[in-house]
Parts: structure tokens; sequence; C-alpha cells
């Protein structure tokens, strides 16, 4: 999520046409398709709606496409306005970032710092200073490759961090959908239990040094975040197991200051876990470290008896991971590698500004020579089913039972 700090802003931006906290996909499809070209990957009644328009963004996903609920939260009013003029961007938030939305973004970091990416040079770190690069905002990828459950998109861009580095960059980036058995696999099973239902994709993202420099951290790295924003329930609940262990060792069990520390009724963090509310009615934000992750977080939606698990392909960190505060940092590349947001009022009395909640994952500082590249693979599953169904599931890919996530959500 945006690192928007304390700072004070209109909510108009973020405004839904409808409160309706399930959205059909139907509906999202019919509406994305009036505004911007769709690439739907189907397998059977899975789906999986792509905007190229929007860096090969997942928009939403379902598990029946002809009547199921929309996992992807899709902010209608800024997808409907489309791109405003300069004029016209004057003094609103489009003037720093379209918040499209959508269930799976591609993005890179870090966002602050003196190596950020969303402030140029000479600039400070404030949000009048704060930037959305367009490679990653308003212009479209490249659809290279296209099948029924799969797609292919390429960028080309450079991008220049608040240091005064120049990044000639490659991006890749291929969306594929999941079968039963790749699915069964990615949850440590032989099949899908029976009773469930799911779509689950996996997204392949490359970040390639197209330059004739070698990216090094003395001048800054760049590293490749995915951010999902997904609609939320009243009982909604974020899961992160964790690595259990001295913190002298492994530091701090959660990063809960970005937003200020996350109040108990929101955040409970136990030995090797923590639960954290997806509801959309509370702003905070909180973060594992690489030291501390296990390469998966999810969350659990009783009332929709649906479990979400996102997960990454874990690799060596030579250079560790960026760090995106808004600050001149003393350890630029000491930051989290997943991160969970909850929407909420921005100030006191105004409404959410989804409302949705997020899931997010980042790969280790990209340290590339000309020609190299950093690959960072997230898998997403949406998977339904009675408690009976999912209970196993939970308890072998997020180390508690449902029952344990209930009581927390209440």
């Amino acid at each position: 999520m945006l690192l928007f700090g304390c700072l004070v802003f209109t909510t108009d931006t973020f405004a839904q046409e409808s409160t309706d906290v399930s959205p059909k996909f139907q509906d999202d499809l019919t509406f994305l398709k009036t505004h911007t070209p769709i690439v739907l990957l189907h397998d059977g009644d899975a789906a999986v709606a792509v905007a190229p328009a929007y860096q090969g963004r997942v928009m939403t996903s379902t598990i029946d496409q002809a009547s199921g609920q929309s996992f992807g939260w899709i902010n209608r009013k800024v997808i409907a306005a489309g791109l405003l003029s300069e004029e016209e961007r004057k003094g609103k938030l489009e003037e720093h970032i379209y918040i499209f939305g959508g269930e799976e973004r591609f993005w890179l970091g870090p966002e602050g710092g003196q190596f950020a990416l969303f402030f140029q040079p000479g600039t400070e770190f404030v949000f009048e200073d704060w930037t959305t690069p367009p490679a990653i905002d308003t212009e479209p990828f490249v659809l290279v490759e296209q099948t029924a459950n799969s797609a292919k998109f390429q960028r080309d861009c450079e991008m220049l961090n608040h240091s005064g580095t120049k990044f000639e960059m490659g991006i890749e980036r291929t969306v594929r959908l999941l079968d039963e058995s790749a699915v069964a696999a990615a949850i440590g099973a032989d099949n899908l239990p029976q009773g469930a239902k799911c779509v689950a994709y996996e997204t392949d993202n490359r970040l390639t040094n197209r330059g004739q420099r070698e990216w090094t951290p003395e001048t800054g790295l760049p590293s490749i975040w995915m951010l999902g924003m997904y609609n939320p329930s009243p009982q909604t609940t974020v899961v992160i197991p964790f690595k259990a262990g001295d913190e002298a060792a492994l530091g701090p069990k959660v990063n809960d200051s970005y937003f200020g520390k996350v109040p108990a009724e929101y955040l409970t963090v136990k030995e090797d876990v923590l639960f954290f509310k997806g509801d959309g009615t509370r702003r905070g934000k909180i973060g594992i470290s690489p030291q501390r992750t296990k390469g998966i977080a999810g969350s659990y939606d009783p009332d929709g008896g649906v479990l979400n698990l996102v997960m990454y392909n874990v690799q060596d960190a030579p250079h560790g991971y960026v760090n995106s505060m808004w600050e001149h940092q003393e350890k630029p590349f000491d930051g989290d590698v997943i991160n969970s947001y909850n929407d909420g009022s921005p100030t006191p009395g105004a409404p959410p500004l989804g409302p949705f909640y997020e899931l997010e994952t980042s790969s280790p500082a990209a340290a590339l020579k000309p020609g190299e590249t950093m690959q960072h693979v997230q898998k997403t599953l949406h998977i339904q089913g009675s408690s009976e169904v999912l209970e196993p599931i939970a308890q072998r890919m997020l180390g508690v039972s449902l029952s344990e996530i209930k009581v927390v959500a209440q």
C-alpha cells in the first residue's frame, strides 16, 4: 500500500458506485470491458480478468464466471473517468497516482528514501513531490503472447531515482491460470479436496538491466513489488505465519509502524503467526521481515467460505530488501518482504478509501549486471468450500485452524 503517512487528501477519487462488499464478477467484467481492453483467462468456471493498459494488472478473478463473486477491488470512478489532461489533474490525486484498483499489480520499489523511484532528484519526501512513475501507473504493457489460460506482457522503460541514478529496464510479466493439479501441488496435497472450488493463478515477473551500467547498492537498487487489493467482508482476517525465535536474532515479529501502531483489537501476534483484520474499517499496515518470512500470507472470509493464499518464490537476497519509508534512510536495504494493509478512514469522520484490504510481496533488491534478470513469482489462490473442506488446507498452509481465525475475527 502507498506510504501516504499521515497525509490528508479527499476521498472522491476512491469512491465506489456501490457499497456492495460482494460484487459479482460478471458485473465487474462488463464494467471493465466498457472502459478498457480486458484479456479474459479461463479454465472451466474459473476466470481471471487482466488489463494490458494497466500494466498487465489482474483486475479481478472468480471461481464461477457466470454467477460468482469478484475477488478484486476495482475503483470504478477512476476507471470510468479515464486518463485526465494535465489541467484536469491539477489539485487531484491523479497528479500523483491513478488508483485503478486490481487484485495484483506490478510495481517497483523503493517508494521512498534516497534511492526512491517515486521522488525525483531535488525533491522532498512530502506528498506534493511524490509521483508514481508513468511506466507503472498510466502507460500500458504490450501483450506479446496469449492463450486461453495465459498472457505475457513486456515493457521497456527508463527510471530515475532520487539520487539521480538512471535505470534502463526491461520488464516481462506472464499471468497464468493454474489447473487443478498445480493447485493441489501448491497446497501440498495429491488433489484438490472434494467440495472445494478454486481460482488460482501465477504471475512470473522479471526485471532486466537493459543498460550498460551495473546496478549497485551505492547508487540504488530497484525491486519487484506486487500489490493486491481485495474486496473485504466484516469477518475477513489476514493470517501470516512466520518463523518463531528470539528477537535479538531474528528482529521484531512484525513491523506495524507504517501508519502508527495497530491497536490490539485489529492485530493479534502469537509466537509464530499473526492475525490482522482485513475488514476495510480501520487504516493500518503491517510488514514481515525476510528473516521471519515463510513465503506465504493468507486471509479467511467465513461469511463467504473463502480461504485466500498468496505465495512467492523465497530466494537469496545478498543485498537485502528495499526500504520504502519516506525519509533519508540509515538502512536503505532493510525493508519488509510481506505486507498487508487494511483500508479505513484516512481522516476522522471520512469514509474508507475503498474499502479494500491488501496482501503484498517483494523481490530482493536487484543488483544486476547488464543483461541480468531478477525473477519474482507469485501465486494467488482463492479456495471456496465448507469449513470442513478448508480446515486441513488452513492448518497445512497457515498453521492455524479456522476456529482460531474465527475467534480473532469476532
